[in-house]
């Protein structure tokens, strides 16, 4: 009898318990239930249990590949100068992914998609109808600049890996850029290409660039770097470590990853693409990718033509961000230069490539072709201004271009020898001897052309050759 009271005691202990347990179990929630309790309805946007990992590195890559476009900021009435490109490019992914974002604003504070300063806006599933998200995006473009980036990246070491679509290109402290696309199968002239806007902001369309960039310091840090990961950690959002994440690197700053290059340009494109291409294919990959730009170009030149030939479209002005073609003749400039140089470095028989080059026909209107011989030939007097004439844009008003250029040229002459001449001599005669240089250049360029010129030629209308020499330094900045 002893023994069955022990046992019923045992039994009922162990039913209570078990009950006790199940209670427990039943009330507790899970990780990502207590995750998505510790969330608010009044923050930016709602992440769980999302996190950002390796994979989620490169799904953020291949979504930058594929949607971001030199328009896309125009697309969505996004205001932009070079440091809010990336930073907006992250956020608008994070929002998408339901991933944790992060900035550090100038007075140091950090702010991410856990703030509630703009609770009493509505929300929609649609990142760009999304009116809380929108207003924490112009927050986060006044708030962030170039200064801020050092606080928000990490360095990453050099290779294929790591170099994804979305890594930051820190190029000094007032300029960065975004790697857009990474191209390894030879047809660029660098295997990154970099999206990037400027000062001041306004919304433009990007500007599609090649890889460029002094030897990064170590100090600021410049270079190539990727954003840091937000964590929760005792119920607060901080970043992770910069050493702690799986691509932190240094190594881009030790002479030694340079030193068997000409500089850290070309060090960088051995490093993600180290095949050596044979000249024939590689040129012939070029000129694939730069006939994919021309074809690309015909409609955006008609459309700007047809919007703008009646005027309306001063440059700057919101008609003009849209349909002109700056970035993409830089980069098709670029290309044809690249070209030039693998035909003349590897001796190539110009006979045959001209054959080649005028075998590839481009329709620049329903009547009208050009070849890719044309093209190369006058790609430094493509016209990026939608308003001008179609001959214009597409490079056959060469001599009335070189004629602006001439008189540009003589009245910069004039103009400094007026201001300068005798308040700064030495000033003076070093900016004259670079005009001058520019003559020599745009002179021989007119006899080579076979352009018939008059003294009235040379005079003629100033306005278009201000116009013409502001755009030539435009392009000139854009292949720095």
């Amino acid at each position: 009898m002893k023994i069955n009271y022990h046992i019923i005691c045992f039994k009922r202990i162990f039913y209570h318990f078990f009950a006790f347990f199940l209670i427990i179990l039943i009330s507790t929630p899970c990780l990502s239930q207590m995750l998505n309790e510790s969330e608010s309805s009044d923050q930016v946007w709602k992440v769980g249990d999302h996190r950002w990992t390796v994979e989620e590195e490169h799904q953020f890559g291949k979504w930058v590949d594929e949607n971001i476009t030199e328009d896309f900021f125009i697309r969505y009435k996004i205001p932009t100068d070079c440091a809010d490109v990336p930073y907006t490019i992250r956020w608008i992914y994070a929002r998408i992914a339901h991933l944790p974002a992060a900035a550090t604003t100038k007075d140091g504070k950090l702010i991410g998609h856990w703030s509630k300063n703009w609770k009493h806006l509505p929300t929609h599933s649609e990142w760009h109808q999304d009116k809380r998200f929108r207003a924490s995006l112009l927050y986060l473009i006044s708030e962030t600049w170039t200064g801020t980036l050092p606080r928000d990246t990490y360095p990453i070491r050099i290779s294929p890996d790591s170099i994804t679509p979305g890594t930051l290109l820190s190029m000094d402290r007032s300029h960065v850029g975004i790697i857009g696309h990474v191209c390894l199968d030879g047809s660029q002239a660098h295997p990154l290409q970099t999206w990037e806007s400027m000062l001041p902001v306004k919304v433009r369309k990007l500007s599609l660039r090649e890889f460029f960039s002094p030897k990064p310091e170590l100090t600021h840090p410049l270079g190539l770097v990727k954003f840091r990961w937000p964590i929760l950690e005792n119920g607060e959002w901080k970043y992770l470590s910069g050493k702690e994440h799986p691509f932190y690197s240094e190594e881009q700053y030790n002479p030694a990853f340079y030193k068997r290059y000409t500089d850290f340009v070309e060090a960088v494109a051995k490093r993600i693409d180290p095949t050596d291409y044979d000249p024939m294919e590689k040129m012939s990959k070029v000129v694939e990718t730069t006939t994919r730009f021309l074809k690309d170009r015909v409609p955006i030149v008609m459309a700007g033509y047809q919007q703008c030939v009646k005027g309306g479209c001063t440059e700057g002005s919101d008609l003009w961000e849209i349909h002109n073609t700056l970035s993409r003749d830089g980069m098709i400039i670029l290309l044809m230069d690249h070209l030039s140089r693998i035909i003349e470095s590897n001796h190539l028989d110009k006979k045959m490539v001209k054959e080649m080059m005028e075998s590839i026909s481009i329709n620049i209107t329903k009547n009208r072709s050009v070849t890719f011989y044309d093209v190369y030939q006058n790609c430094s007097w493509l016209s990026p201004h939608p308003k001008d004439s179609i001959e214009a844009r597409w490079g056959f008003k060469k001599c009335e271009m070189i004629l602006a250029q001439i008189r540009t040229a003589r009245d910069c002459i004039a103009f400094i020898e007026r201001i300068y001449g005798k308040k700064d001599p030495k000033y003076a005669d070093f900016s004259i001897r670079q005009q001058q240089e520019i003559l020599r250049r745009l002179n021989e360029e007119l006899t080579k052309s076979e352009c018939y010129v008059t003294a009235s030629d040379i005079n003629g209308n100033q306005g278009a050759a201000d116009r013409l020499t502001e755009t030539n330094l435009k392009r000139t900045n854009l292949q720095r």
